[in-house]
């Protein structure tokens, strides 16, 4: 959008100059003005003629350009029959910009700050325009942000994240929303332990998949804890090692299967991606969980890799390396999946350690002692 509306205002500029009018369009921010050879200001102290700028009120938008070449034509036409004058200014009265007008806005702005990925355009779609889809009103205004908010479940994930992308496209239109406290009291250590399927089901359930694609993609999904997206962006294979492409959520990582056995007895080294016809990585989650739930898969899809996550410490891989490989950070981790993680996980674990050899022993006590 920011090439598009750069190129046309090169466009506009480039008419005006062939027509020798000496009145060029500027982007200021997020709206239009003109410069020009302008009388001075009254009351400015000066005499001469001189180059100024004068404020539109316009948008910046491909229809906003074509305007701001019309009021250029027409100031040029007021400057040569000595009509201008300050007071009376050929500005039209700043537009109200739409709730659509400001999420454009304020999508250029996000995207002239960061590159263009399926990380960041996943964050967008998913975080910002999906909240922002919330507002049902036409102009975005405190009582309209206030209200998409409110549609939202309390003390939930989605009302803290559409507090967080409401919050954002307020601040960037100048509007006091006012909404923070409406953000609730959610955080992943209040989640509750999900009711996770045992390793047997897993098994199970991988071999009643009648397709083969998708057969595979669940048993990477159950091997490796993988995000459902992730399966369609494996690079390669070395050994038992699978390495993630850097178009997922969190980007390039490597990750160790658990249990290798399942590597092995279901030929995951043979990549066999299911045939999607999408590009966006929610799209890709989202085939795959209705796929599965027409199965009647009896546990969500996502559930695989909560299941990695119970299983890492089952095998007593230390939580910065198990949070590296499942792509997220060790604050997440442990705050989040180490809440699902009950007694007989905790029992296993101690199991392991104690019968493990060359485990520290208590001190010898002299008999009678």
């Amino acid at each position: 959008m920011k090439d598009i509306i750069n190129y046309r205002l090169n466009q506009a500029n480039d008419r005006l100059k062939a027509g020798n009018l000496k009145v060029s369009i500027n982007l200021r921010g997020a709206f239009l003005s003109l410069q020009a050879t302008l009388p001075p200001k009254p009351n400015s102290g000066k005499n001469k003629p001189y180059q100024q700028r004068l404020s539109l009120g316009i948008p910046a938008t491909v229809e906003g350009i074509s305007r701001a070449e019309k009021e250029a034509r027409k100031l040029r036409t007021q400057l040569d029959a000595g009509e201008f004058v300050w007071s009376l200014p050929p500005a039209p009265a700043p537009e109200k910009l739409t709730v659509q007008d400001w999420t454009r806005k304020l999508e250029v702005d996000y995207f002239s700050r960061r590159a263009v990925t399926p990380q960041t355009m996943t964050t967008w779609r998913g975080d910002y325009l999906k909240s922002f889809n919330k507002i049902k009103a036409n102009e975005l205004t405190p009582q309209a942000i206030r209200e998409a908010v409110l549609s939202t479940e309390p003390d939930s994930r989605n009302r803290r994240r559409v507090v967080m992308a409401l919050t954002a496209l307020a601040k960037f239109a100048g509007i006091d929303a006012n909404i923070a406290n409406l953000a609730g009291s959610y955080s992943p250590q209040k989640v509750q332990p999900r009711d996770l399927p045992s390793d047997e089901t897993i098994a199970q359930w991988y071999e009643r998949i009648p397709d083969p694609a998708w057969r595979w993609f669940y048993g990477v999904l159950a091997a490796y804890g993988l995000r459902p997206h992730e399966a369609f962006h494996i690079e390669s294979f070395d050994g038992v090692i699978l390495e993630v492409g850097e178009e997922t959520k969190t980007g390039s990582r490597l990750v160790w299967p658990l249990y290798p056995e399942w590597f092995e007895a279901w030929n995951l080294a043979e990549i066999n991606t299911p045939k999607v016809s999408t590009q966006t990585n929610s799209v890709l989650g989202h085939r795959a969980g209705k796929y599965f739930k027409r199965l009647g898969l009896q546990f969500p899809l996502y559930n695989l890799r909560h299941c990695w996550a119970r299983r890492s410490i089952e095998f007593g891989l230390e939580s910065p390396l198990a949070a590296q490989q499942m792509g997220h950070s060790l604050l997440v981790h442990s705050s989040t999946y180490h809440a699902w993680l009950g007694k007989k996980v905790h029992a296993r674990a101690f199991n392991l350690m104690i019968e493990k050899e060359g485990r520290p022993r208590p001190p010898a006590l002299k008999d009678g002692s």
